[in-house]
């Protein structure tokens, strides 16, 4: 079996939905395979001088909510193509929660889209794709 665990690291973005697009397609190629979804949120922080100001939680409502109904556009989609996956909502730091929850399902490969940035900007950023290819102990495929 190629990959018994494929763990899908989805946000909603355009390269989030191709390589949603390719994990269920290596879960149907791979009989008994299991597909795990992980979405992560995390609220807005506004900086103020050294402090941190408090955001209103209607705000964190709303963020919230947007995490849910991502969520749920993954299920749709998953349920449509006909495959069976269990689908994670976490909140915080996207590549540190994607490397942890791999660890912890005992994945066999992390399927993540690819934000397109620039190398610039990557480098200046750092993305989350970058992060979790960097610090990963197990294969990840970035989809384009």
């Amino acid at each position: 079996m190629l990959f018994s665990k494929i763990l899908l690291a989805y946000d909603g973005s355009n390269a989030s939905n191709k390589a949603l697009e390719r994990a269920i397609g290596l879960a149907q190629a791979t009989p008994g395979a299991a597909l795990e979804v992980l979405h992560i949120y995390d609220y807005p922080r506004f900086f103020v001088g050294d402090g941190i100001a408090p955001v209103p939680g209607s705000v964190n409502k709303e963020f919230f909510d947007l995490a849910e109904q991502t969520v749920e556009e993954a299920r749709r989609r998953i349920a449509e193509a006909g495959v069976e996956a269990r689908i994670e909502m976490r909140q915080g730091a996207p590549a540190v929660l994607i490397l942890e929850y791999a660890k912890e399902l005992g994945a066999d490969v992390i399927v993540i889209g690819s934000r397109g940035l620039g190398a610039i900007r990557e480098f200046v950023l750092g993305s989350v794709s970058h992060n979790v290819v960097q610090h990963s102990e197990i294969p990840v495929l970035i989809v384009k």
